[in-house]
């Protein structure tokens, strides 16, 4: 039984939540991920997902005014790094999303995708992208 630390994205991207959406999606671009942390001075504040910024689009805002935290989800749940791969699927899949901040002690370690979760209960490797 595997835990969420082997599949979690420790070089995960995180925002300020004044960031605007363009800035931040074009940093989800590069990093080719679906999910940011929104930390304020370190403290996870939000996570902003490509649903979010699908939300924001669907609502025509400008992405050069619109800010991260007009659009993340606020106070995400998250998991404790050692948490099992078989747990935190449940939480991803009961509370419908799929995306989950990984913290250890208060701090954000990663961020795992249901994604790369399903990979390493199947044990398929991804690469780190």
């Amino acid at each position: 039984m595997g835990t969420i630390s082997e599949a979690m994205r420790s070089d995960f991207i995180a925002v300020a939540p004044e960031d605007t959406l363009g800035e931040v999606a074009q940093k989800m671009v590069e990093a080719k991920t679906g999910a940011v942390a929104v930390l304020d001075y370190g403290r996870l504040v939000g996570i902003l997902t490509e649903r979010d910024m699908l939300k924001a689009m669907a609502g025509r805002v400008l992405t050069s005014d619109a800010r991260a935290r007009e659009w993340m989800t606020g106070e995400p749940i998250t998991a404790e790094a050692d948490l099992t791969l078989e747990k935190a699927q449940e939480i991803m899949l009961s509370n419908g999303f799929r995306h989950l901040p990984v913290v250890e002690g208060g701090r954000v370690v990663g961020i795992v995708s249901l994604r790369r979760i399903a990979a390493a209960m199947a044990q398929i490797p991804l690469e780190q992208t």
